[in-house]
């Protein structure tokens, strides 16, 4: 991200219109929160928290720009019957951005927003096996730009967003990874929203979308320049709930 390159209101908001518009056409039903004065990061809801079946874990935000919406977050998700269970408040995590399940395994992002000993205790709330990896590029700041597992239990990712130990544990557990090209994961060609068969993307990645669909998925492309600049792209604007049901 960089605040030299300011975003174009009209333009983000544009962009995000059409993201929205996206995927009101897929399979998916759309729940918005409603903006908070000062705190523009909201619109990057996936690093809202965390939510599997009914249950909510919130963020604990590294910066004091962003901490003050979690309380927002939080009241939301209660008011719309999920439990809400936090962290102690010295373990920052930030949510879905940097908390991805493959099959039955929770991958956690760490170092640059989310602590490693915030995974052991979301793991404990959450009774699954958690795979702590070390995110190494600033570029790359939470697991969600540069990792994006897929339905059928492969992953998209781009393996020099990681340590040596983090790209050998994902080799160990995710079943077939698809690289991404250095040029193609500056798009944050990662950041993708996977619904079914469907995946929403930043344009800006002709040999990933090729890959896909020769997969057998449908790639949706949109341009997402103003939401890059800050560091977020299609995935970052949305959060899953719940991103997994317990078995």
């Amino acid at each position: 991200m960089s605040r030299a390159r300011g975003a174009e209101a009209a333009l983000a908001q544009k962009q995000w219109k059409d993201l929205h518009a996206t995927l009101s056409k897929l399979d998916c039903k759309i729940h918005l929160v409603q903006p908070q004065p000062k705190l523009p990061d909201m619109v990057f809801t996936a690093n809202a928290g965390l939510t599997v079946d009914r249950k909510f874990i919130p963020s604990n935000f590294r910066h004091k720009e962003r901490a003050g919406e979690a309380p927002h977050f939080s009241r939301w998700m209660d008011e719309h019957g999920y439990e809400v269970s936090w962290l102690a408040n010295d373990l920052y995590f930030e949510g879905e951005g940097d908390a991805l399940f493959v099959t039955d395994t929770l991958f956690c992002g760490y170092k640059f927003r989310s602590d490693i000993q915030s995974h052991r205790a979301v793991g404990e709330m959450l009774g699954c096996l958690v795979i702590s990896v070390e995110l190494v590029d600033p570029r790359f700041y939470h697991l969600d730009t540069c990792f994006c597992p897929l339905p059928d239990g492969a992953a998209v990712w781009f393996p020099a967003a990681f340590d040596e130990y983090g790209q050998r544990a994902i080799r160990e557990h995710v079943s077939e990874l698809i690289d991404v090209l250095p040029e193609e994961a500056m798009h944050f060609s990662c950041n993708a929203v996977v619904l079914g068969r469907d995946i929403v993307l930043p344009e800006g990645a002709p040999q990933l979308v090729t890959t896909l669909e020769e997969r057998g998925y449908r790639c949706h492309e949109l341009p997402m320049t103003e939401f890059i600049k800050a560091g977020g792209a299609c995935k970052c604007l949305v959060m899953f709930m719940p991103q997994r049901e317990k078995p």
